[in-house]
């Protein structure tokens, strides 16, 4: 198993990094640019940027933030998790996902949450594999 390091993203340099791994899951997103704006506003709001690094690359990418609702009290969500097809496979996920899980804990969070589509049948499997249960479908419509 290679060695991943973890580190939050910060600078731009950062997010330049990361960019070509979050297209990989937001294939609409514009440019490098357009993404780290985006995400510094999302900041504003509580999210984070969890990155695994091998070397000076980005390999894996996990995106959260800290919520409270009447379902599930106050929880971490996590909006983004992808890692690159070459890093599968290699313990990455279940890092971003452990890692993701500890801050969850440290935060007082009474759960962790995430979606992911009906179709994503590999991701499911790996949600499954790394303790997380369905509990529901998620439905939206644009507007």
């Amino acid at each position: 198993m290679s060695t991943f390091r973890l580190s939050l993203l910060e600078s731009d340099q950062d997010y330049q990094a990361g960019f070509p791994v979050m297209r990989e899951l937001r294939p609409h997103l514009a440019d490098a640019a357009a993404f780290a704006a985006q995400a510094r506003r999302q900041g504003e709001q509580g999210y984070r940027l969890l990155a695994a690094w091998q070397g000076g690359e980005v390999k894996g990418l996990a995106g959260y933030r800290m919520q409270e609702n009447l379902i599930y009290g106050r929880f971490l969500y996590v909006d983004d998790l992808v890692v690159t097809a070459d890093a599968r496979r290699h313990g990455v996920g279940g890092q971003l996902i452990e890692a993701v899980r500890d801050e969850a804990r440290r935060q007082a969070c009474a759960h962790f949450v995430l979606d992911t589509g009906l179709g994503n049948a590999l991701g499911q499997r790996f949600y499954f594999r790394n303790g997380l249960l369905s509990k529901g479908m998620h439905f939206c419509q644009p507007l």
